[in-house]
């Protein structure tokens, strides 16, 4: 039988976590993780006990209505799959960034301190202050520069980034956006839509904001999920919204989905399998398709097939699954045991079989553009997929050992360990353990810049 018991950080930011007897307080502690959006080091008792990790929820003694207290882990690891570079905020507010100097890894041209979050773009970031103000660097085509709207970057609370642009809401629930206009950067066309909004989510071109009542509002590059109009009806009552590269995947308070944006990511017109669910719990994405969990642990699944829209091979393995974790091109689900299912492209990460015998006691897993990596309950790390992409840690896999938490940028991983350290592989250029350049900043030949901007 289940208890329910609230996690709450010091700051008085609670949830309500719901816990079946056998499931370990790592499980619940990586649970309570994902809910409040923060890296937790431990859960403390109400009599100041520090609970243990691999202890279950029945072993711990706890009880239906206790409240657990969140310690959150001191330094935090942000980046994002379509990054090039990592930040490291401190427990201090200060902040150390490295990867790709140009597109983010050389924070030098700002002063920061008291830094409260960070988002990533492509190739800049934006650094959320304590007092509510922003600051920001990196390639100015990628959201680099805020000059155009700074004046009125005050009293921020939260910010979201697509590939090449940024959207910040304001403690009054209005929205500023920057960066590349055709892809987010200009809210113009909707900034009198924009007010009351509580959640924005992203696609690689388009933004979709969650209003507190419980419409939404999309605007960016219309072939990637800018345009909601044929769903406006459907919009309401939502309580969560989740983004392939092109699409978008809302999920509604009575546990239903509408889709919208590019049937190729899985948007209007490629989600058929799921006009009939009403139990959605959660949803993840890769590039072109989606992965829902449903109330009784099983998953479905839409969009490209190739690319994770097709679960079929593995469907009868996906029970008990308590996360879905995405690469661009496949998924991996965390099972209830511990134990790991991947599915999509094999070249992405969908090709688990050479590690997953060691895919036991699992926790938590990231993923880069093409690879995944996976902490267990131990502090130890697994990787697999596409070794350029940081699937590959063998050159670094004796010190991955006591990892908190573990970032992935495009293709490169950072883990931070107990000690305070952090350790990185993958790609140099994307951050995966720096990258050389010469004396006017610019990269070797082999490093050099070869995104494209994706409009399709």
């Amino acid at each position: 039988m289940q208890i329910s018991v609230k996690v709450a950080l010091l700051s008085g930011q609670q949830v309500v976590m719901n816990a079946a007897p056998e499931i370990s307080i790592d499980d619940l502690r990586n649970s309570a993780e994902e809910e409040l959006g923060q890296t937790l080091s431990h859960l403390v008792a109400p009599s100041g006990k520090v609970l243990s990790r691999a202890s279950t929820v029945e072993e711990a003694g706890l009880q239906d209505g206790e409240t657990l207290t969140a310690v959150i882990c001191g330094d935090r690891i942000v980046s994002s799959c379509r990054s090039r570079a990592f930040a490291l905020i401190r427990s201090d507010g200060s902040l150390v960034t490295w990867g790709h100097p140009s597109f983010g890894g050389d924070s030098s041209t700002v002063s920061l301190s008291d830094v409260r979050d960070i988002q990533a773009s492509h190739g800049a970031f934006a650094a959320l202050l304590s007092d509510g103000s922003v600051e920001t660097w990196g390639h100015a085509f990628f959201g680099g520069s805020t000059a155009r709207v700074q004046a009125q970057l005050l009293n921020v609370v939260k910010i979201e980034a697509c590939f090449c642009a940024f959207a910040a809401i304001l403690a009054n629930g209005s929205v500023v956006t920057w960066g590349y206009p055709e892809v987010g950067g200009d809210s113009s066309a909707v900034q009198d839509e924009l007010k009351d909004v509580c959640e924005i989510t992203a696609s690689n071109g388009a933004f979709a904001a969650l209003l507190a009542n419980g419409s939404v509002v999309t605007w960016g590059n219309e072939n990637l999920g800018g345009d909601s109009t044929a769903a406006k009806s459907q919009l309401q009552n939502i309580r969560e919204i989740r983004a392939s590269g092109g699409a978008f995947a809302a999920i509604t308070t009575e546990g239903s989905v509408v889709t919208w944006g590019s049937p190729n990511h899985g948007g209007a017109g490629g989600a058929s399998a799921v006009q009939e669910l009403t139990t959605v719990q959660s949803i993840q994405a890769t590039n072109d398709a989606f992965a829902a969990i449903l109330a009784d642990g099983t998953v479905v699944t839409w969009g490209d097939q190739a690319h994770g829209g097709d679960s079929s091979a593995v469907q009868r393995e996906l029970r008990d699954v308590q996360q879905i974790e995405a690469t661009g091109g496949a998924f991996a689900a965390i099972l209830a045991d511990g134990s790991v299912v991947t599915w999509g492209d094999a070249d992405a990460g969908a090709d688990s079989s050479a590690v997953q015998a060691s895919l036991r006691g699992v926790r938590h897993v990231r993923a880069s553009r093409y690879a995944f990596a996976a902490i267990r309950s131990d502090g130890s790390v697994v990787t697999w997929g596409n070794p350029e992409h940081g699937g590959d840690s063998s050159k670094v896999q004796d010190q991955l050992k006591d990892v908190l938490q573990i970032e992935a940028s495009q293709r490169a991983f950072a883990a931070l360990l107990g000690d305070g350290s952090v350790i990185s592989w993958g790609n140099p250029a994307f951050g995966g353990g720096g990258i050389p350049v010469d004396e006017f900043g610019e990269a070797p030949h082999g490093l050099r810049d070869t995104w494209q901007l994706p409009l399709s």
